[in-house]
C-alpha cells in the first residue's frame, strides 16, 4: 500500500456522526463525494445510505445494536479518500465500511481495506482493475464496466448498424468500458471508425464535438460521466444533434440533471443504467416513494446504488450473526443476495457476475426503459427522433 504524504487539516473535513452512544451502535464508515467532479453522484449515493440506516434503525436493530453511518466528503480527491478511510478504520474504528463513488476513489480506499484486512462492500465502482489485483476485501455489487455497454451494442446490432463512433474519458472505469465495446462490436460485426480518448478534467470539447459531426457512423457510443457527457453535448452547438441513428452514454443520461443542463434538448438519447424507478422490479415504487417522502424528490440511481450497498452490508453481518471480518468475508464471497438494485453475486476476486444494465431513452423528456424486453416499458425509437 502506498500512503499519501499530503497532509490534510482533520478539522476541514466534513464530518457527520448520526447522535448515537458508540459502545450501543454499529458504526458503519463512508466517503462520499459531496464536492468536486462526483457531487451529483456522491451525493446521491449518501442519500441512499441515510435512507438505508434509518430503515434499519426503524426496523429495530442489527445484532441487538442501531446502525450508526460515520461519513466524510471525500471531495472527489483520491487522496483525500487514502487518509479518510485510514481514519475511519484506526481513528473511529468503524465496524463497516462502504466504498465511495467511482471506480477512481474506490481502487484507493479498497487499497486502504486490503491493508487493513477489512471487508468492504463496494457501490457505484465497476472498474475491472478493482478486481484484478488479488485482493480479498473488495466486494463489487455494480455490473462490472467492461460489460456495461453490451446490452446498447447488441441492440443497434439487432437493428443493422454496421459503423460506430467511440468515445471515452481517461480512468479506470471508462477505460474498461471502452475495452469492452470494442470487444462486444467485433463481435456483433460493427466496426469502430472512431476511437478517442478524452480528459474529463479539461472540459473543453469543442474539437471532440467538431469531430463527432463530422462522422459517418450509425451509432455514436460514450463511456462518459455527467459534467463531460453535457460538456460534449454543448459542444455541438445550441440545439444541434447529431445525424446518427442512435447516440448511447454512460452515467450523465440516467441522471434528471442531464436534461435540465442541456435544456431539455434530449429527446432520444440512450442511457446505459443500473436501475430507474419505473422499473417492473421487486421494491421499485415503494422505495420511490419513501425516498421522495424522506428527500423531496425521486431517487437517482446512485441513490438506489448507495441503499443497495447497505442492504447487502447488512444481509452479510445477519448471515454471519457476528462483525468478525473473517465472517464478514466469507459471507460476501459465497452469499447470493437479491438487493433493490438487483441480484448480488461474485466470483472469486470479488467481481460482481449477477448483475446486468438496462437501456433508458429519452422520450417526452422523460427517461423511459427500453431494454431488455422483461421490463421494457418503452419500445426503443430507432433510428433515434
Amino acid at each position: 500500500m502506498k500512503f499519501f504524504k499530503t497532509v490534510i487539516v482533520a478539522v476541514a473535513a466534513l464530518l457527520v456522526v448520526l447522535p448515537l452512544q458508540a459502545a450501543e451502535t454499529i458504526k458503519v464508515g463512508t466517503t462520499q463525494s459531496l464536492t468536486g467532479r462526483f457531487a451529483t453522484e456522491g451525493g446521491a449515493q449518501l442519500q441512499g445510505l441515510q435512507m438505508w440506516v434509518e430503515d434499519i434503525n426503524s426496523r429495530g436493530a442489527l445484532l441487538g445494536k442501531k446502525v450508526e453511518l460515520v461519513y466524510y466528503d471525500d471531495h472527489s480527491d483520491p487522496e483525500r479518500v487514502a487518509w479518510l478511510y485510514a481514519q475511519l478504520i484506526n481513528e473511529h474504528k468503524v465496524d463497516l465500511l462502504i466504498g465511495p463513488y467511482s471506480s477512481e476513489l474506490t481502487m484507493v480506499a479498497s487499497e486502504v481495506a486490503e491493508e487493513a484486512g477489512f471487508p468492504m462492500v463496494a457501490a457505484a465502482a465497476s472498474a475491472d482493475q478493482i478486481w484484478e489485483r488479488g485482493f480479498s476485501n473488495v466486494f463489487g455489487i455494480d455490473t462490472p464496466s467492461s460489460n456495461y455497454m453490451d446490452l446498447a451494442v447488441q441492440e443497434a446490432a439487432s437493428r443493422g448498424a454496421k459503423t460506430a463512433a467511440l468515445f471515452y474519458a481517461d480512468g479506470d472505469f471508462a477505460v474498461d468500458v471502452a475495452k469492452g465495446v470494442r470487444r462486444e462490436a467485433k463481435a456483433q460485426g460493427i466496426k469502430i471508425i472512431f476511437d478517442e480518448k478524452y480528459t474529463p478534467t479539461k472540459m473543453d470539447f469543442m474539437r471532440l464535438g467538431a469531430q463527432l459531426k463530422e462522422l459517418d457512423v450509425d451509432i455514436v457510443l460514450g463511456a462518459t460521466y455527467l459534467a463531460d457527457s453535457v460538456g460534449i453535448a454543448k459542444a455541438l452547438g445550441p440545439g444541434e444533434r447529431l445525424d446518427v441513428d442512435m447516440v448511447a452514454l454512460t452515467v450523465g443520461p440516467a441522471l434528471r440533471e442531464f436534461s435540465d443542463m442541456l435544456n431539455n434538448n434530449v429527446e432520444g438519447v440512450v442511457g446505459v443504467v443500473q436501475w430507474l424507478r419505473t422499473a417492473r422490479m421487486p421494491k421499485a415504487q415503494d422505495f420511490s416513494y419513501r425516498f421522495r417522502q424522506m428527500h423531496g424528490h425521486n431517487p437517482a440511481v446512485h441513490a438506489t446504488i448507495g441503499y443497495s450497498a447497505g442492504q447487502i452490508t447488512e444481509a452479510a453481518v445477519r448471515l454471519a450473526n457476528s462483525l468478525d471480518r473473517d465472517a464478514l468475508r466469507e459471507q460476501l464471497g459465497k452469499m447470493e443476495f437479491r438487493s433493490l438494485l438487483g441480484f448480488y453475486k461474485v466470483d472469486d476476486t470479488g467481481r460482481q457476475v449477477g448483475k446486468t444494465n438496462f437501456l433508458l431513452q429519452w422520450q417526452d423528456n422523460r427517461r423511459r426503459l427500453v431494454a431488455p424486453d422483461d421490463i421494457a416499458e418503452r419500445k426503443l425509437i430507432y433510428p433515434g427522433p
